[in-house]
């Protein structure tokens, strides 16, 4: 089972239900207001047929009576320029007056005369408004969404864009945030564990001392020397989490013979560990130290997913212009939704693991230029392989 431990998560669903909801509510809105508008328009230029209509038509005052006759023609008069003004009035929707053979009449807040195929678009868009002169004359008004209501219906699209890139900013800002939190706590656990050990470190290697001049079993001496060294370099190790540590040029084969060498003595003797190497050197720019905790960190990490039995395979080799890593084991498998999850810091598939083995190897990896680490591939009962690469140094 793979168990990671809870981490605060509570903002990421604050910020995914506060798009959610300012997203439906948008839409929502805009819509309606589309609607309204899309409603008003139609109105609009339903009372600009209804005017062409009156004003081509000639009998609007032919039942006048004859004792009125003399204000009828300054009536006539006022009732025209009325009509005119409603159909200059129409300064923001686009339309098309066409006779019933599609042939352009008259045009409004539209630029050049429009062909057959661009008076088609406008009635696929919505129905014409008919125009009835008489009974054999018909004409047909084409019109378009007004500027207004196009922007309008853009609207909802602009503001998702400036809500998701305020959230994106937030979510980043936040996680930036905490991480840089995490470093300060990660910094200080490391450095104080490497101030802590340098006190019995300094007491071991004087008792050694001492145990030298007393003509102590120089085997037994040797054997503890070297486990005084161990904990030296695990101090050092320590003490350079959240530092530039120094790198130097050296041979990646020495390097990962050395820590393999090192690890054999501390596994299983059902574990076998194989390295393929090309046979020039590949030399890379490292800390050494570090380096070698990355590897001790990935053989273990394969000793556990193996149960203790099986084997593990380091292959190295250069592929254009980087050095590649290929660690693989025998082991139980992850899964791939597990792929990017496993490097988190928590995540662990042992009961009693804190999870910070491969969030360490990875944190190490890429304060190199250019360094990462990802699972190449994994398949569940068969294995998994992991993959470091980083640039290759060559001196000048």
């Amino acid at each position: 089972m793979f168990r990671k431990y809870k981490s605060g998560k509570t903002y990421r669903y604050f910020f995914i239900t506060t798009a959610i909801i300012i997203a439906i509510a948008s839409v929502g809105v805009t819509n309606s207001l589309v609607n309204e508008l899309k409603e008003e328009e139609r109105k609009k230029i339903e009372i600009w047929a209804e005017s062409v209509t009156l004003i081509s038509s000639q009998t609007v005052f032919e039942d006048l009576n004859p004792n009125i006759f003399n204000a009828a023609d300054s009536i006539i008069s006022m009732y025209d320029n009325l009509l005119l003004k409603i159909i200059q009035s129409n300064t923001t929707i686009p339309l098309i007056l066409t006779d019933d053979s599609g042939n352009e009449i008259f045009s409004r807040n539209i630029r050049g005369v429009k062909t057959k195929e661009e008076i088609e678009a406008f009635r696929k868009k919505r129905d014409p408004i008919i125009v009835r002169l008489d009974e054999n004359t018909v004409q047909y008004v084409y019109y378009d969404d007004s500027t207004v209501l196009k922007q309008l219906q853009l609207f909802p699209f602009v503001q998702l864009t400036v809500v998701f890139i305020f959230i994106i900013i937030s979510f980043l800002a936040l996680n930036s945030a905490k991480k840089a939190e995490q470093n300060k706590v990660w910094v200080g656990l490391s450095k104080e564990t490497a101030h802590q050990l340098g006190t019995p470190i300094s007491s071991l290697m004087a008792w050694i001392e001492y145990l030298k001049n007393k003509n102590t079993n120089p085997g037994l001496l040797n054997e503890m020397d070297k486990d005084v060294q161990r904990l030296r370099t695990i101090a050092e190790r320590f003490s350079k989490i959240g530092s530039n540590p120094e790198q130097e040029p050296m041979d990646l084969q020495e390097a990962v013979v050395r820590a393999v060498e090192y690890m054999e003595k501390r596994i299983s003797s059902k574990v076998s560990i194989t390295t393929v190497m090309p046979k020039e050197p590949i030399g890379v720019l490292m800390n050494e130290s570090l380096f070698g905790w990355i590897l001790e960190n990935l053989i273990k990490n394969a000793v556990d997913a193996m149960d203790g039995q099986g084997s593990i395979e380091i292959q190295s080799f250069r592929k254009g212009q980087r050095v590649i890593m290929d660690i693989s084991d025998t082991g139980r498998g992850i899964p791939k939704s597990k792929f990017n999850a496993i490097f988190q810091p928590g995540f662990t598939t042992k009961a009693r693991g804190w999870g910070l083995g491969l969030s360490l190897t990875k944190r190490i990896i890429e304060s190199y230029r250019k360094g990462k680490i990802y699972v190449y591939k994994s398949e569940q009962g068969k294995g998994t392989t992991f993959r470091i690469e980083f640039n290759p140094y060559s001196p000048r």
